[in-house]
C-alpha cells in the first residue's frame, strides 16, 4: 500500500475516546496502513468529552471559517488537529459548538439519543469532505467507521459527484454492531433530501434506525468490510445481496493481511 492515500473517517477513535470497536479498529487500521508506507488521515467529530489540553489539539484557522449548510442553516466549521503520539498519525476534528460542545458523544446523561444527532451527522460528512477539498489532498480511498459517519458515502456520491478532485476515489464502509436503540429524528430524510439528493436513493432514511442507516451507507459504499462477529442476519444479507465486493468477518489477528488484500484486489 505504499504511498496510497487511504482517508480514515470514524464516528470513535482511540486514544480521543474510549475504547469499543469502532474506536480501536479507527486506530489499527490507519496505523496498519501507515507502516506499510501509505499516506492516511484521520476524520473524527471533537466532541465535548475530548480532553483538548491533554491531547494537544489545536484549530487550524486556514481551514476553519466557512460556513456548511444543514437544512436550509448556516452553521460555522471549525477544524482541529492532533498527532497521534509516537505515530506521526494527524487527527483531523470536525467541530462546531452548537453540534459539538456538549460533554458527551451521542446521548444526553440520561442516556436519551441527542434529537440533532442526524444533523450532526449531516454537518460531520459536508464538513470532512470540505476540509479534504482545502487540503487538496486526493485519497485512493476513503474508509467509513462508526454510524456517525456513514452519510459520507451518500454525500460523495451525489452532493460531491462532480467534483473532480474525488472522481477516482473509492469509498469503503466498515460495519458494526455497535448501534443504537429506536429511530433518529423522524425528519432525517426530509434533511438529507433537502441536499438534493434524491428521496428514491435514501429511502430507508424514512425509518433512520441504526440498521437503515447502515444500508443507506451500503448502497452508496464501493465495497464493504464485516468488522465485527455479530452483524445481524438482516444486515449481513444485505451486504451479500448488493452487488458490492465485500469481506467477512476477520479476527483480530488477522485483519491486516485481510484488509490490505481487500483494497489492493477489490477497491482499487
Amino acid at each position: 500500500m505504499e504511498d496510497k492515500r487511504i482517508l480514515y473517517v470514524s464516528s470513535e477513535v482511540v486514544p480521543y475516546l474510549a475504547e469499543n470497536e469502532v474506536s480501536v479498529m479507527s486506530y489499527d487500521v490507519p496505523k496498519m496502513i501507515n507502516d506499510q508506507g501509505g499516506q492516511i488521515r484521520i476524520f473524527m467529530p471533537r466532541y465535548g468529552n475530548i480532553n483538548e489540553r491533554r491531547h494537544q489539539l489545536h484549530e487550524v484557522i486556514r481551514l476553519s471559517g466557512m460556513n456548511l449548510v444543514v437544512n436550509d442553516i448556516d452553521v460555522p466549521l471549525i477544524i482541529k488537529v492532533a498527532s497521534i503520539p509516537k505515530e506521526r498519525i494527524q487527527v483531523y476534528f470536525i467541530d462546531n459548538d452548537e453540534y459539538f460542545k456538549r460533554k458527551a458523544t451521542f446521548t444526553d446523561e440520561e442516556g436519551q439519543m441527542y434529537p440533532d444527532n442526524d444533523e450532526r451527522a449531516i454537518f460531520f460528512a459536508k464538513g470532512v469532505v470540505e476540509t479534504v477539498k482545502k487540503l487538496n489532498w486526493v485519497p485512493d480511498i476513503i474508509h467509513v467507521h462508526g454510524w456517525m459517519a456513514s452519510l459520507l458515502p451518500v454525500y460523495m456520491k451525489h452532493y460531491y459527484k462532480d467534483e473532480a478532485l474525488f472522481s477516482e476515489t473509492k469509498i469503503v464502509t466498515s460495519i458494526y454492531t455497535q448501534s443504537f436503540e429506536g429511530n433518529l429524528s423522524s425528519q432525517m430524510i426530509n434533511k438529507v433530501a433537502f441536499d438534493e439528493i434524491p428521496n428514491q436513493d435514501i429511502q430507508f432514511l424514512s425509518e433512520p434506525n441504526y440498521e437503515n442507516i447502515m444500508k443507506t451507507a451500503i448502497t452508496h459504499s464501493d465495497g464493504v468490510i464485516i468488522a465485527s462477529e455479530g452483524v445481524s442476519l438482516d444486515l449481513t444479507k444485505y451486504i451479500e445481496s448488493s452487488g458490492k465486493p465485500f469481506l467477512p468477518f476477520v479476527a483480530k489477528n488477522e485483519f491486516a493481511e485481510a484488509y490490505t488484500n481487500f483494497y489492493k484486489n477489490e477497491i482499487l
